[in-house]
């Protein structure tokens, strides 16, 4: 579970753009999501199902925002304000302690807020939704409307930006983890490492050369094959 968890934060993180913005000659870098918030939304997610339920802990990444969905709801007694007032009932003490000692949570029923206090100083914040079942945070661009305004300037905007969305595939992160150890795979070696046909590997690879989150070399040793790497 914990290496599940790292590898979806540091997936996250390599598709987490940097801005950078000048003031005068001082140059400032900014996330379009802040590392804190992505940290506490995950955990949150993980820690707080329930894991009785065999659904998956959802992670969907759009361009304009992230969601973190998880099974459960709230617990029973408790209430969306009482969360929000920083009131924990951990569903999964044995855990939650583990998190705890790894120094992964740093205190009970202050990862809300420490999402919230990271948007603070933006005009957007991040949207909790709680119903029968499920429970949601919602981390917003903060550099979205720049993007939007941007396209819509260059005449190239989308109208239909949900066309546009791209969910976090497990299968990206068994690919990223695998060409990262080899240090570089051929196109046939992940075929037979995720036991997937030659088209379908394709098209995975197609769309994380798209994303920026791999690159494509020629092999040095046989020219006429290719082989892919981490960013």
């Amino acid at each position: 579970m914990l290496k599940q968890v790292t590898e979806t934060f540091e997936f996250i993180n390599l598709i987490n753009k940097t801005e950078a913005t000048f003031a005068g000659l001082t140059r400032k870098d900014e996330r379009d999501y802040p590392l804190e918030a992505i940290r506490e939304a995950l955990l949150n997610a993980v820690v707080h199902r329930e894991y009785s339920f065999s659904g998956s802990t959802l992670v969907n990444i759009y361009e304009d925002r992230i969601e973190f969905i998880s099974l459960g709801g709230i617990i029973s007694g408790l209430s969306l304000d009482s969360i929000m007032l920083g009131v924990s009932q951990s569903r999964n003490e044995k855990l939650a302690n583990v998190f705890y000692r790894l120094h992964l949570i740093e205190a009970y029923g202050t990862g809300i807020k420490k999402i919230f206090t990271n948007y603070e100083k933006y005009n957007m914040k991040p949207i909790i939704r709680a119903e029968v079942g499920a429970f949601q945070v919602v981390l917003p661009n903060i550099h979205y409307k720049k993007i939007e305004e941007k396209l819509l300037g260059d005449g190239f905007l989308n109208k239909n930006i949900e066309k546009n969305t791209t969910k976090i595939k497990p299968l990206y992160m068994d690919i990223l983890s695998f060409i990262t150890n080899k240090n570089g795979a051929t196109r046939k070696e992940i075929e037979e490492y995720i036991n997937l046909s030659q088209t379908r590997v394709i098209t995975l690879l197609k769309e994380m050369l798209e994303l920026n989150l791999i690159r494509k070399e020629k092999d040095k040793i046989d020219r006429r094959a290719y082989k892919y790497y981490r960013k």
